[in-house]
């Protein structure tokens, strides 16, 4: 499987503290790779560092064997990832429709096409199209955002709880969606997430994160192992 997303030794950190403490890992074609672990481990941190969100201190991001450097954010957008950051952040004033412009901005030319796709992936939003974003469910601007993301066709997508706060059948509805999206279009997907039944289900792989470092890499069937939740999880 060839690496989408190279991450190496990476360390990063706010205001001369450090959170990470050389993270290195790979994202595959059309793989789910699940970052899990307590909270305060770091997760988010590296999420907003292969976003750009954040400076590196050491290491180095590469994406499809390009090294994303110090680039901003929106140009890791254009060369190809994409980001769902806790708490979704769509924007409430505009209409699904207007949402999705937004997120098309980072290739114009490939929304173009994947605009329907995107759509299809989320039947949802086609009801909902000219409808503000702000008056949806939880669960309806989860999936908004998550189109927005996907809409310029990134190789990679990069998503920060995407469960968070949001019923069990949507859950379920979105982990059912993305696995399909990852196995029909490639894209790699790195999720954080705490709810471990939608881990076991779609992720390829789950990397353990504990005081900034990947500790430990397992299957999803190794999840099940209670003692390992207990272990890494403190469930």
């Amino acid at each position: 499987m060839s690496a989408l997303l190279q991450v190496s030794g990476v360390e990063a950190g706010y205001g001369g503290g450090r959170v990470l403490n050389g993270v290195s890992l790979s994202v595959g074609q059309g793989e789910v790779l699940a970052l899990i672990g307590r909270n305060g481990v770091g997760k988010t941190t590296l999420m907003r560092a292969l976003i750009g969100l954040i400076g590196l201190d050491a290491g180095s991001i590469e994406l499809d064997g390009e090294s994303l450097g110090h680039e901003k954010p929106y140009v890791r957008a254009q060369k190809g990832m994409g980001y769902v950051p806790q708490g979704r952040e769509i924007f409430g004033a505009l209409t699904v429709a207007e949402n999705l412009q937004v997120g098309a901005q980072a290739n114009r030319a490939q929304a173009a096409q994947m605009k329907d796709k995107v759509v299809g992936y989320f039947p949802i939003l086609k009801q909902r199209y000219q409808q503000k974003a702000g008056t949806m469910s939880g669960g309806e601007q989860q999936q908004l955002a998550i189109a927005r993301a996907l809409i310029s066709s990134p190789k990679v997508v990069l998503l920060d709880e995407p469960s968070e706060g949001i019923q069990p059948s949507i859950v379920d509805l979105i982990g059912e969606t993305l696995q399909q999206i990852a196995r029909e279009t490639g894209i790699g997907v790195v999720l954080v997430e705490q709810d471990m039944g939608m881990v076991e289900r779609i992720a390829t792989r789950c990397c353990v994160m504990d005081k900034g470092r990947i500790v430990d890499t397992l299957s999803p069937a190794q999840l099940a192992e209670e003692d390992l939740i207990r272990q890494y999880l403190a469930l």
